[in-house]
């Protein structure tokens, strides 16, 4: 009688340790961010602001250079950082269950309770603030994020069964 085997592949123990330690990687990032004084965070905002408005003045566009404000970086680095927490969330469900539908609760859990813990520490650093609207535009960065990654890898699977079935016909 022969013996199935329920073994791991080497590929998928591979897959969970990349995306979970850039998960990790991605969250201890946006705390990192959230510790610095206001003066060191807006320097960096800053430098931000100065790159993105010669991009657009290189681009033709310097109205929209001249409307670009150290807010709107702040507000986008926040969404931006929360983006890819969340498309990284995605990412470590399917490598440990390809139930993602089903378990999509504990990312979504995951992201909230990461940008309430950012604003929280936020309190504590001199200069700094917490925001309800921070938490908002956080949040929604995780949801597009899990919702990035869960089309793309629906797109992934149609172009596997589509290569799969390709001669059938």
């Amino acid at each position: 009688m022969a013996e199935t085997s329920n073994r791991t592949s080497p590929w998928l123990i591979a897959w969970r340790v990349i995306f979970t330690f850039a998960l990790i990687g991605c969250i201890v990032f946006i705390f990192s961010n959230s510790m610095q004084v206001a003066a060191v965070s807006e320097g960096a905002s800053g430098r931000v602001l100065d790159f993105m408005q010669k991009v657009l003045r290189k681009l033709g566009m310097p109205g929209a250079a001249n409307h670009l404000t150290m807010h709107i970086i702040r507000k986008l680095a926040h969404f931006s950082e929360y983006l890819l927490e969340g498309f990284l969330f995605m990412l470590c469900l399917r490598v440990y269950t390809k139930h993602v539908i089903k378990h999509v609760s504990w990312p979504i859990l995951g992201g909230l309770l990461t940008a309430l813990t950012d604003e929280t520490i936020q309190l504590f650093v001199p200069g700094r603030s917490s925001q309800v609207t921070d938490v908002w535009i956080d949040f929604s960065g995780v949801m597009t994020g899990l919702i990035v990654g869960l089309i793309l890898l629906g797109l992934i699977r149609m172009c596997i069964l589509l290569y799969k079935h390709r001669n059938e016909d």
